[in-house]
């Protein structure tokens, strides 16, 4: 059977493909939207520390045995509260400047952080084993879907509605939001405002990082693996509106798809068709999709 003269198998298996890939863009993506929604900061470092959450699971397994469960818990909280630390000690200096600086000084924080996984771990790539208790595959008729590739987009979606409804629908999102806004009048309330920027900041740095072990069984685990993922997630914010969560979520899992029909329809645009579109959302809602002005 074919589908505007694409057989359904090959339509079928690149739509899923495309599905998976959004998935990473939509978690990815919903990091950095929350960091710029509420704390103004343009977070360049991203992919760095995406990056970061793959090897702190290869490290783990390879050097302490820890496995892959563990690592999608504790990998995101060592890189979080890396996070925390890279926030309190030089982004709050940040805040009240214009975007530029904090752009330039994340961008450098990820020259720095690949520089340093380069030299210690080459550009080569290393292998993370898909854990024992998610291999098989799920027969669909047109494809037998790995059920990893199912327990990732199962897992990034559930992780960024859930997020996404803590932030909206929560008495802490409604601190977090208010902070942000009219930190004075959140702090007479006796909330410590400063502190819940760092957990806010510390937080989106924590949704890379378990992207990051989502990836590791999927992807090579090396050093530029961010590097090459950033300008498209950072892409996705833009369309989705900046800051705007529900935006990002949305427009990632929907980039994720028309990449991967790109691929059988047009395979030569699918590297930049995301770019294309981005161009001509600008054009017609220079605030993205989601965005507010």
């Amino acid at each position: 059977m074919e589908i505007f003269g694409v057989p359904s198998a090959l339509l079928g298996s690149q739509l899923l493909i495309g599905l998976i890939n959004g998935s990473f863009y939509a978690i990815l993506s919903l990091g950095l939207a929350i960091i710029f929604g509420l704390l103004n900061i343009i977070n360049f470092s991203h992919g760095a520390v995406y990056m970061m959450g793959a090897f702190a699971a290869w490290i783990g397994l390879t050097y302490f045995n820890v496995g892959y469960w563990t690592s999608l818990l504790l990998a995101p909280l060592l890189v979080g509260a890396f996070g925390m630390v890279l926030e309190r000690t030089m982004l709050k200096k940040l805040y009240k400047l214009d975007h530029l600086y904090g752009l330039l000084l994340t961008f450098g924080l990820a020259l720095i952080i690949e520089g340093v996984f380069r030299d210690q771990f080459g550009v080569s790539g290393e292998s993370y084993e898909v854990p024992e208790s998610l291999t098989g595959f799920i027969p669909l008729g047109f494809m037998n879907l790995p059920v990893y590739r199912g327990w990732v987009i199962v897992a990034s979606l559930s992780v960024c509605f859930g997020t996404w409804y803590m932030i909206e629908k929560t008495k802490l999102g409604a601190y977090l939001r208010a902070g942000t806004e009219n930190s004075q009048i959140v702090q007479a309330l006796g909330i410590n405002v400063p502190m819940l920027i760092t957990f806010t900041y510390g937080f989106g740095v924590a949704l890379a990082a378990f992207a990051g072990v989502l990836a590791a069984p999927v992807f090579q685990v090396n050093p530029l693996m961010g590097s090459n993922l950033i300008i498209v997630v950072f892409a996705v914010v833009v369309i989705g509106g900046m800051g705007s969560i529900l935006g990002s979520i949305f427009t990632g899992l929907g980039l994720g798809l028309i990449e991967g029909l790109t691929k059988v329809v047009y395979p030569e645009a699918s590297s930049v068709v995301v770019f294309v579109i981005m161009v001509l959302v600008l054009m017609v809602r220079p605030n993205g999709l989601f965005g507010k002005s």
